[in-house]
């Protein structure tokens, strides 16, 4: 027991160190691209900061340059009175600007722009070592192929009803290639394409477009989804094929007298096929034949390989075996991991502001939500910690452009405005907008928050819930 709590500390120790590494670190990119930008175009930089609120610790460099840390870890800021008045979040400041020289219109937008430059330059580095490494999947999603439709599944008000995917008369070993046209290469992204759907039918049902392969043809498959689960997301019900891959073979075992080997991938018991694991399951419990016939891919080798059930253990599914874990690992390019990073931001963004899709804010993710992803996916290793901050630094680079009061790109709407009307625009104006968009962004982030940690809470609440069952 104490081993296992050494392990475990040990465990978590390493996963806040990646957390910080990566999540902290795409942050002090950000502001390091400001505080880069604006020193090489001779703009003044009185503060940098990470984080926003009171000060943990700060001390002043040779450079006059206040550096600290604050308490509040929803971001950071360069503080640059010459370019922007943000007094109200980064506090005042002790610079006459009126004393320093002008800085040109080319200049504010290369230091406004230069934040969300560096987290594309991080993501790319990112995305070089992900190439080189491996960007992480389950295997039990890497498939677009069905591997069983459910009968039934329950709805947002919790009641059970017929699944749109068997209304819709999907079958075992459908392929799937597009959602609403969109392209898919694994489970993932079905389910991100159906959360985004915004389809309706003449009748006001929600509609998708699944386009498949079946039996060598290609037809389009029209389903009508629900909203399902805790977060009332459109789903059809069903599952696709797991690689069921043996990763141990119990020596003396049913499967080692009869064969088996490590990394042979079982496809069919008894002739008949098993594409997920519950399916294996129930294919080994039968008892409708004397002997037990496993169809295995062994390589690029079909190989078959037979024993005697009679001569099984008494739990007629314990053929002494065990499956890996699952995680396979693919090699996309840089680029193509970041374009694909650009479009589902891209495609993320649209949804929230498009009245037809059932997306809305409460299923964003807020700084406790991003921190608690980084936590969970860096307990499964450096892998999958690397593949998701590429995603987090696409995201923080998109969303620090958008032409907000506050953020990076309502800066630089502000300057472009400044600069075709000729003149600075009103300072009064710009201060009272820049407040009322920061009450707007942190009331919102408060929200956000608010079911992030509602999720936290209701995850929790579950695996206690399954932890404490009895066996059955």
């Amino acid at each position: 027991m104490t081993t296992d709590l050494f392990q475990s500390l040990l465990s978590n120790i390493g996963s806040i160190a990646l957390v910080v590494l990566f999540f902290g670190g795409s942050i002090f990119v950000h502001e390091l691209g400001h505080f880069w930008a604006a020193r090489r175009r001779g703009v003044r930089v009185e503060r940098f900061s990470i984080g926003f609120g009171p000060k943990i610790f700060s001390w002043r460099g040779k450079d006059g340059v206040e550096y600290c840390l604050s308490w509040l870890p929803l971001g950071g800021y360069v503080a640059l009175p010459q370019l922007a008045d943000m007094r109200a979040i980064e506090g005042e400041s002790d610079i006459d600007t009126e004393s320093l020289p002008p800085i040109s219109y080319t200049s504010k937008i290369i230091v406004f722009a230069a934040g969300a430059t560096m987290n594309m330059v991080f993501a790319f580095v990112l995305a070089c070592i992900v190439w080189i490494v491996g960007q992480p999947t389950s295997s039990s999603l890497s498939s677009t192929t069905v591997a069983e439709v459910l009968p039934q599944m329950e709805n947002g008000e919790g009641k059970m009803v017929p699944s749109p995917a068997s209304l819709a008369g999907l079958q075992a070993g459908d392929i799937i290639l597009k959602v609403d046209g969109i392209p898919v290469q694994w489970f993932g992204e079905i389910v991100e394409q159906l959360s985004l759907g915004s389809g309706w039918n003449a009748d006001g049902q929600r509609q998708t477009i699944f386009t498949i392969q079946r039996n060598g043809q290609t037809m389009d498959v029209t389903i009508r989804p629900i909203l399902s689960g805790s977060e009332k997301l459109r789903k059809v019900g069903f599952a696709t094929v797991a690689k069921l891959v043996v990763g141990k073979v119990t020596p003396a075992s049913p499967a080692e007298s009869m064969g088996l080997q490590i990394n042979d991938q079982i496809i069919a018991v008894n002739q008949k096929s098993v594409l997920t694991i519950s399916q294996l399951v129930e294919s080994l419990q039968s008892r409708d034949t004397s002997h037990l016939v496993l169809t295995v891919l062994r390589g690029e080798r079909r190989v078959n390989l037979t024993s005697d059930k009679s001569k099984s253990s008494k739990d007629s599914a314990d053929i002494g075996i065990a499956l890996k874990s699952g995680v396979i690992f693919t090699h996309p390019t840089p680029l193509k991991q970041i374009s694909t990073a650009l479009s589902k931001t891209a495609d993320g963004l649209f949804a929230l502001i498009n009245p037809r899709s059932d997306l809305g804010l409460s299923h964003m993710t807020g700084p406790i939500g991003i921190i608690r992803s980084f936590f969970d996916l860096a307990q499964e290793g450096l892998p999958f910690a690397l593949w998701f901050s590429v995603i987090i630094n696409v995201n923080l680079a998109i969303f620090n452009l958008l032409p907000i009061p506050v953020l990076d790109g309502g800066h630089m709407l502000f300057a472009t405005i400044a600069r075709l009307r000729g003149r600075p625009l009103p300072l009064n104006w710009v201060m009272t907008a820049q407040s009322v968009f920061m009450v707007l962004l942190f009331s919102m982030i408060l929200y956000v928050s608010f079911f992030d940690v509602r999720r936290i809470v209701r995850d929790v609440r579950a695996d206690r819930a399954e932890a404490t069952a009895p066996a059955k």
